[in-house]
């Protein structure tokens, strides 16, 4: 079972772009709960909070506790937007989920030994992790923090698919359900063939080259 986060947050009746420039220059984050069936509802939270809370992974891929004036809901983050180059998130949009309907989320992916493997013990040998997440689909009590991929057996050469990854009862992936095309590389174990060494140098002058006339 994921671990319960909560994020605590105040209702606001404020909007609009001043409203929520006042609102940054105090140090709060203004944001937006909607859906199940239910009006969106404005909020605010204060940016400290925030900012903690995104420096987790959790935070974007698990159904958090959404505590607003008392009140709990469950949410996932839908979008966020951040300064361009400030440490500063400037508006966050969460959507409630009904705990009775299946939901799809990018959830991230966990590399286990991958340094114990033969492959990784094996001089020359690059393992790309061509993904880092995927989308799962799966009841709200489901979803888990994330997935782990052991990666003990592979081998110079392994392709490991999609369709290999073990997933948690009741969680299945989206992509598979879209045919055997999608059935994709999460990780790849490839040989890296060096280069031939570069021909040395003949001779300082080429073959041929006519010397210069000598002065009498």
């Amino acid at each position: 079972m994921a671990q319960t986060h909560e994020i605590k947050a105040q209702s606001r009746n404020d909007e609009g772009k001043g409203a929520s420039r006042r609102l940054r220059r105090a140090a709060m984050v203004p944001a937006v709960v909607y859906g199940a069936n239910q009006p969106p509802q404005s909020i605010q939270i204060e940016h400290n909070t925030i900012l903690l809370a995104a420096k987790n992974e959790w935070f974007f891929s698990s159904i958090l506790d959404l505590n607003v004036d008392g009140k709990v809901q469950k949410v996932l983050v839908r979008d966020w937007q951040k300064h361009p180059f400030k440490q500063q998130m400037l508006h966050m949009d969460f959507l409630r989920v009904n705990e009775n309907e299946a939901i799809r989320v990018n959830v991230p992916l966990h590399f286990l030994n991958q340094e114990k493997s033969p492959a990784g013990k094996t001089s020359g040998v690059v393992i790309s992790h061509n993904l880092t997440e995927v989308e799962v689909s799966c009841l709200p009590g489901n979803l888990p923090e994330f997935i782990e991929l052991d990666l003990v057996d592979l081998k110079p050469g392994d392709i490991v698919h999609l369709s290999q990854v073990k997933l948690p009862k009741g969680v299945s992936l989206s992509a598979l359900s879209l045919g055997a095309d999608h059935d994709i590389a999460v990780v790849t174990a490839n040989a890296v063939k060096e280069e031939a060494e570069p021909a040395a140098e003949a001779a300082a002058a080429p073959e041929g080259e006519a010397k210069p006339a000598e002065k009498k």
